[in-house]
């Protein structure tokens, strides 16, 4: 963790008379409207995004084509590799020629209907749909490998009926499902199609149009309305089918702010699709729990297919969300690919893997789910590859879910197109990555380290100095699984990390450098502050809080309004993600809340009455792993020893507020703080006691 100083808050609208603004001196109120003592605004600027291009004056986006899960890279790989007779793409070539759809034969012909319907009524008929996705599909790779027209006007053939006839996809609430799983697909096969000279140019126009005017309406509806259900009540996989049909539709019909929609959503959306939701808990060691692992692994599974076929149609087009938040999907493909594998005894995994539970609108999850378990969905080949054969990354469970998998065929079920042994593998990189993501957090008074290893490493050594860039000595090794370490027992102080890993070539090279302290460190404090209850806010700087574990907040409080559900303090990214403290939850009393999750996600620690009102007192919230203990006036009142939540878990939090809910209905913060504090590390009871008379 790095520390932070005294904070400069960012400067919004500034409130005089009562607010003693000539006190604050960096420091502004938000929201103002109304204040007795007027406002006054700075100057608006342009917003800028990374890189500094001034929105609204950048240029537009050239897609790259074919550029959706292949490339014509990708082709000419396996070109050339089926024809050299090379392996494993001679067995994934034969794979593809006996799945039943690639041929040309007098049954293969299209089956369009006018309206899909996806339901459990005898009018299913979707099956027509994804049967003919996934015919266009296979032919269409088999042209570009073999070079056979008669294949390439095969699959223009299912392409053109379908956009002929086309026009709505209706049914129950699978509905979302078929149009975000085959829409992703569908646009595939296009987009491989658009290559060829034979399919006129007024075809390829009807089938982008029918794209957009029949598969992309729903998957934007579900993922603002999610069909008018709560939001945790539909899984990932819902979610996520949605955003990649977004997503290729965008590059297939040259649209970036379809693109862009489905990226954001990746990245921020509220939904279990989004990255944080989907790999919803990082355990030690970068193993990811997938929101599904409690459901079962049928489901488990198809959501690791979505969420790479996402990644890696964003990566053609130079986007690595393979690589987002320190590969979080990596983290979540290895964790659900352990679920599903023995060890050499025939021990299952899953039956000792952590597991953080986990609430939605269904219910809580307390373990991972063996329904369905081993499931040998054909989705692997693509995740390996990418993080082991492009970067040189270990990834050790993936990849003996690929050997237990190999030849993937197409898996039959339209659930995903299938086939990655041929259209995914690439020859390995020649030497493995470094070790890298290393991170060094303070939990439960330790330090935790966890790290990605190199594909080629088979153990790691911990090394640790007292100043940046070393001297470094060795703390640890021998490392193989998990890649994680707790290093303990030393003074209060800085603490830096590298990992190395033993290679056939030697010691690898260091990872980055993370740094820990072990003493309690003042990272925020701010001068007093006064708040109307009607409009008035603090802004703290995004990220105020983003890298603690263990911790220490604390204030004091001088509350005039017994309102339920006022703030003194709510840091998050909105009504999904947020940590707060209120004086007086809804019947209850003074709360300390974190949540990953919206309601459904909530741990907290409170006390059976209110603050007291029209009087000073002194608050203090702490989090030493997973134990939270609340304080009032230096006395413990609350304490929760199973808060597995912590800030550092919660997205990029933007929405750092004093005063101020993340809910909009709630009420503003009607009285003073002074003193207001953020400590790393969690304070003992008689050092909250001393700061409370202090």
């Amino acid at each position: 963790m790095s520390k932070k100083p005294e904070v400069a808050l960012q400067r919004r609208t500034f409130c005089a008379g009562s607010l003693g603004l000539a006190a604050l001196g960096p420091l502004a109120l938000a929201g103002c409207g109304g204040g007795s003592g007027g406002s006054a605004e700075t100057a608006a600027a342009p917003r800028l995004l990374a890189g500094g291009t001034v929105v609204g004056t950048q240029a537009a986006r050239v897609f790259k084509h074919p550029g959706l899960l292949h490339t014509e890279a990708d082709f000419d790989r396996m070109r050339v590799k089926v024809q050299a007779g090379a392996q494993p793409w001679a067995d994934g070539w034969n794979a593809l020629l006996t799945t039943g759809r690639s041929h040309l034969g007098k049954n293969n012909f299209p089956r369009p209907v006018a309206t899909v319907i996806r339901d459990n009524t005898s009018n299913n008929n979707v099956a027509q749909l994804y049967i003919d996705v996934a015919r266009a599909y296979q032919l269409a790779v088999r042209w570009k490998v073999s070079g056979d027209v008669a294949y390439a006007n095969k699959a223009v053939e299912y392409l053109n009926a379908w956009s002929g006839v086309l026009t709505g996809i209706t049914g129950n609430a699978d509905r979302f499902l078929a149009a975000g799983i085959h829409g992703y697909q569908f646009a595939n096969a296009a987009e491989i199609m658009r290559t060829y000279d034979g399919w006129a140019a007024a075809d390829l126009a009807r089938f982008q149009t029918m794209m957009l005017n029949v598969f992309y309406p729903l998957n934007h509806q579900f993922l603002v309305q999610h069909n008018g259900a709560d939001i945790t009540n539909y899984w990932a996989n819902w979610d996520q089918c949605n955003l990649a049909s977004i997503l290729a539709i965008g590059v297939l019909c040259d649209r970036q702010d379809l693109y862009d929609e489905a990226i954001s959503y990746y990245k921020t959306g509220a939904g279990n699709g989004a990255a944080n939701q989907a790999v919803r808990f990082i355990h030690p060691g970068y193993l990811g729990q997938w929101q599904e692992s409690s459901r079962d692994q049928g489901h488990t599974t198809l959501g690791v297919g979505l969420a790479a076929s996402f990644c890696e149609m964003a990566w053609n087009q130079g986007d690595d969300l393979y690589g987002y938040d320190n590969h979080r999907l990596l983290a979540g493909a290895e964790y659900v690919a352990k679920s599903n594998l023995a060890d050499a005894s025939g021990n299952l995994y899953y039956t000792s893997m952590p597991f953080d539970p986990y609430t939605n609108k269904h219910g809580t999850g307390l373990g991972i789910s063996p329904a369905g378990l081993p499931f040998t969905r054909p989705v692997w080949e693509m995740v390996r590859n990418h993080y082991v054969n492009r970067l040189g990354l270990a990834a050790p469970y993936t990849t003996l879910m690929t050997q237990k998998i190999r030849v993937e065929g197409d898996g039959a079920n339209g659930d995903q197109l299938g086939l990655g042994t041929l259209t995914f593998t690439r020859d390995p990189i020649a030497a493995g990555a470094p070790p890298g993501g290393l991170t060094a957090r303070l939990v439960g008074g330790k330090v935790e380290l966890s790290w990605w290893g190199g594909a080629y490493a088979t153990g790691y050594t911990v090394k640790r100095a007292t100043t940046a860039g070393g001297p470094y000595t060795t703390v640890a090794s021998g490392i193989t699984d998990l890649l994680t370490f707790t290093d303990s027992g030393m003074a209060p102080g800085a603490y830096y990390y590298v990992v190395t890993a033993a290679t056939p070539a030697g010691e690898s090279a260091p990872s980055n450098e993370a740094r820990a302290d072990t003493a309690l460190t003042l990272l925020t404090r701010l001068p007093a502050q006064t708040f109307n209850g009607v409009d008035q806010y603090v802004a703290l700087p995004a990220g105020v809080a983003a890298d603690l574990a263990d911790f220490t907040i604390a204030t004091k409080v001088f509350w005039n309004a017994a309102r339920d559900w006022e703030r003194v303090f709510d840091f998050g990214t909105g009504m999904n993600q947020y940590l707060f403290l209120t004086p007086r939850a809804a019947r209850g009393g003074l709360a300390f809340t974190i949540s990953n999750n919206g309601g459904f996600g909530s741990q907290t620690v409170s006390t059976p009455t209110p603050l007291a009102t029209g009087q000073w007192v002194h608050v203090a919230v702490t989090l030493s792993g997973s134990t939270a203990t609340l304080y009032v006036n230096g006395a413990v009142v609350g304490t929760n020893t199973a808060m597995t939540r912590a800030p550092f878990r919660l997205d990029d939090a933007d929405k750092n507020w004093l005063g101020r809910s993340q809910y909009p209905a709630d009420p503003y913060f009607n009285g003073k703080l002074e003193e207001f504090r953020i400590y790393n590390g969690a304070m003992t009871a008689a050092q909250v006691a001393a700061l409370a008379v202090a």
